[in-house]
């Protein structure tokens, strides 16, 4: 969930920069949905990182490159903090305000089994590559999306459910074999 005050969300640019720095990712919420199509307006863009040194080291340099401060929960002004490997270690969830919108860095998305997070390496295994913004991304599973709308439970992600569901009926029955 983004901050409607955020400067304008500049999507091509900010994954450009990723892809730019080599940065390993996978692009989870609002935008995920939306690019398989799901209708709802995102303000920020959510990343679940591959989480070795090398590649928080390059996600680092690409935020660091879009004048990326940290957006600090109660405070009005974004924050500027030493942008490493080791920072972004330090959070399960960060916020980064850069020129081209907010990007929320995250470690993982919540799952129903009890605490337990899908990580890099589940959500790109079950994700979808997509060519989309000028580039070819990897976006989670609508399965995996909706799992953690209904873990969270926000009043937003509940609201988004019934169409996430509408949208995952539609994409299964277009992938079934005709029977015919």
């Amino acid at each position: 969930m983004g901050d409607p005050k955020a400067p304008p969300l500049r999507v091509e640019r900010l994954l450009r920069a990723l892809d730019d720095h080599g940065v390993q990712y996978v692009v989870v919420g609002g935008l995920a949905a939306a690019a398989q199509g799901a209708g709802r307006v995102t303000f920020d863009i959510d990343v679940v990182p591959e989480w070795s040194t090398a590649n928080l080291d390059r996600l680092a340099d690409a935020l660091r490159c879009l004048g990326a401060q940290s957006r600090v929960p109660d405070s009005v002004e974004p924050v500027a903090l030493s942008l490493d490997s080791r920072s972004l270690r330090g959070f399960e969830v960060s916020t980064w305000r850069t020129d081209a919108g907010d990007l929320d860095v995250i470690i993982g998305t919540p799952t129903t089994d009890r605490g337990r997070l899908a990580g890099y390496d589940d959500l790109v295994d079950r994700g979808h590559r997509l060519e989309a913004y000028g580039l070819t991304i990897t976006v989670a599973d609508l399965s995996d999306i909706i799992e953690s709308k209904q873990v969270l439970a926000r009043e937003p992600d509940l609201a988004a459910l019934p169409e996430l569901r509408r949208l995952q009926a539609r994409l299964a029955s277009q992938q079934e074999p005709d029977k015919s």
